[in-house]
């Protein structure tokens, strides 16, 4: 890896958010040269303590992907981009689907126009979501299996894997969708539960709160830790053979999600939950268990995930402790 990304001209949308920070970090660490886009869409995720680390390594533009010019500028002379930014709110996406529409669907539009118009040779690798798939037909779910979205986001999450393989297709622009499934680690965003359910009960824990279990719990979930996606991000990237493919990026073992909240309490030490009926919103958009296949992934990316869930939670844990006061308001931490 770092013979290919020394010195390599990357660009990262999203890039202040959970999994756009965690690849600059990476990306700085094997010398490339970093440019992150981020727009800073209240609530979503962006923190500039996810870069404290690498600050002074990386170029930041305050910017959105629906804005054309700024596109323009940010995607020339990229030599990879990793396309991350997104509304990624399953709840949201229901209470205001036009946002969602704008950003998830529009929003691609732009910037692969741009790319288009100003790079179109520029390795474009795209954070998809598991959330096309929604209430799966059939699991384990391999990439062919027929998405099934139960929300908004979920169909414009899938419009824009559309949009990207019709601009390969058509205009030669190499991409690679990587269908990332429930991550959690440091420098997600703690305080809400809109955007990854564990780190929000990871935040409910340290802020010493109950855990509410909607249901019984007992529906199977897969959790990938941050660095494994960021592998999968970083071999994407270079393998050729990836150009025009889809890959399912996820655990390759699924746990209840009650026996998770158990063992994130374990982990930590601290912490209750109780059982709780489902409040109609969630239940009408609850896709039942999922379970990944990613042998394609393992065969065609040589990539697999390496962190085992009690580890992850450790450093997760370790991370959050000593950085709480970034991403909890005082009130609350």
């Amino acid at each position: 890896m770092e013979s290919f990304y020394k010195n390599r001209n990357v660009l990262i949308t999203g890039g202040l958010g959970f999994l756009g920070s965690n690849l600059a970090l990476r990306l700085a660490a094997l010398g490339a040269e970093i440019t992150l886009v981020d727009t800073f869409l209240p609530g979503h995720g962006a923190n500039w303590r996810n870069i404290q680390e690498v600050r002074d390594r990386v170029s930041v533009n305050i910017c959105d992907i629906r804005d054309e010019h700024a596109m323009a500028r940010m995607v020339a002379g990229k030599q990879t981009i990793f396309h991350i930014a997104g509304q990624t709110s399953h709840t949201d996406s229901m209470v205001d689907p036009f946002l969602d529409i704008d950003i998830n669907c529009r929003g691609n539009m732009v910037f692969l126009e741009a790319v288009r118009k100003h790079n179109p040779a520029a390795r474009i690798v795209y954070a998809s979501t598991r959330a096309i798939y929604g209430a799966p037909v059939s699991v384990p779910v391999t990439e062919s299996v027929r998405p099934n979205a139960t929300d908004i986001y979920g169909v414009n999450k899938y419009a824009g894997e559309a949009y990207h393989m019709i601009y390969h297709r058509a205009h030669g622009i190499p991409v690679t969708v990587l269908r990332c499934s429930n991550g959690y680690g440091p420098r997600a965003q703690i305080e809400h539960p809109k955007f990854g359910i564990l780190n929000w009960f990871v935040g409910l824990v340290l802020s010493a709160q109950k855990i509410r279990i909607f249901g019984d719990g007992a529906q199977l979930r897969d959790y990938t830790y941050a660095d494994d996606f960021i592998n999968a991000f970083l071999m994407a990237g270079i393998k050729d053979s990836a150009i025009g493919q889809i890959y399912n990026i996820g655990a390759t073992s699924q746990i209840k999600f009650v026996d998770m909240v158990k063992k994130l309490i374990e982990i930590a030490g601290q912490g209750e939950y109780e059982l709780v009926p489902w409040p109609p919103e969630y239940k009408k958009i609850e896709v039942g268990d999922f379970a990944y296949d990613i042998t394609k992934a393992q065969t065609e990316l040589g990539w697999s995930p390496s962190t085992d869930f009690e580890t992850g939670l450790s450093k997760t844990f370790d991370y959050y402790r000593e950085n709480l006061q970034h991403y909890l308001p005082a009130d609350i931490a």
